[in-house]
């Protein structure tokens, strides 16, 4: 059952930016995650301030600057059939493509998919675990098969999105409004890991919005290689038991300069510095690969039932930085 709740439509940034002040109200966008937020009391909210009158402003992909910026209320089917999305990062339309459902992909906006709340079964259910301000992660001696195996402490989520992986491997920037004005973060910089605060995902406030996301040019090289795989119990619906996000600027096999970014690892995008450091102006050759792959599950600690895990990654790497090379 929902609260009752006020609902607001503005039609300017800074009319949403003032309905945001009041006491209680949260951003509606797409919507398809925070509705069931809703339902399951994740989110307590008395006022619902939708975007959807700022479609036309903060919709919509264009190119600048030899990259691309994104409105944030463009939606996930827009980025997977963008024809400079899929020519300039493949990867992120890869990744917006891995997504839920169709039905999902066409509600579902690109903001709304970094920001959304984990999908943790004691989170979402009649739990009083420490992301909710409990004494304990229940996930800790009890059914953990889907939790992380790398920045875990007192709480072990993972993120769930498919696109901010991508995003990270691309060193993607947020515009992001509130009532401070305007700016600019980094998206690696956003995220919040448990040990630091356990009941925040972002340090996107709640009277706070993104409004664009800026992905740059890519690295200088011959050839760019930008990929998103994921793995998951089924095709579709699943969110990622492990994925791999790669954006490297390639000379032949070796590799000049890029990222590498594991989802379904942690409760936070996890860039690999060990993998990146392993590969780094190197060509990947079967011996490099392999060492990649032992390097990016070096520090992994699983819980009682997910060291699957780890060789899964490791599959993934090499299959993945095998292909790079190709």
């Amino acid at each position: 059952m929902f609260a009752p709740f006020e609902y607001a439509q503005p039609k300017t940034v800074s009319d949403a930016v003032e309905a945001l002040k009041s006491e209680g109200a949260v951003v509606h966008g797409g919507g398809s995650d925070l509705i069931t937020c809703l339902r399951e009391h994740i989110i307590n909210a008395t006022k619902l301030v939708s975007l959807s009158g700022l479609a036309s402003e903060l919709s919509g992909v264009t190119a600048a600057n030899g990259g691309l910026r994104i409105g944030a209320l463009t939606t996930l089917t827009h980025i997977v059939d963008n024809p400079d999305v899929n020519a300039r990062c493949p990867g992120l339309a890869q990744a917006a493509h891995e997504v839920g459902s169709p039905q999902l992909r066409n509600q579902g906006t690109i903001a709304g998919n970094i920001c959304q709340k984990p999908r943790c079964w004691y989170y979402r259910g009649e739990f009083n675990c420490i992301r909710k301000g409990g004494p304990i992660c229940y996930a800790v001696g009890g059914e953990n098969q889907f939790h992380c195996i790398l920045g875990g402490a007192n709480c072990y989520i993972v993120h769930p999105s498919d696109t901010s992986p991508a995003l990270l491997a691309l060193d993607a920037k947020l515009t992001i409004m509130g009532p401070g004005g305007t700016r600019t973060d980094k998206i690696e910089d956003i995220f919040i890991l448990p040990e630091d605060d356990p009941m925040r995902e972002t340090s996107i406030g709640r009277d706070e919005f993104i409004t664009a996301v800026d992905v740059p040019a890519p690295p200088k090289g011959p050839r760019f290689h930008n990929t998103y795989r994921k793995v998951r119990a089924r095709r579709s619906w699943d969110f990622a038991l492990s994925g791999l996000a790669l954006a490297l600027a390639m000379d032949g096999k070796r590799v000049i300069a890029g990222r590498a970014v594991l989802s379904g690892a942690a409760p936070v995008p996890w860039r690999s510095h060990e993998l990146e450091q392993a590969i780094m102006g190197k060509e990947l050759t079967p011996d490099v690969i392999d060492k990649a792959a032992e390097a990016a599950m070096a520090d992994a600690e699983p819980m009682s039932k997910n060291a699957y895990k780890i060789p899964l990654f490791k599959g993934m790497v090499r299959e993945e930085l095998a292909k790079a090379a190709a």
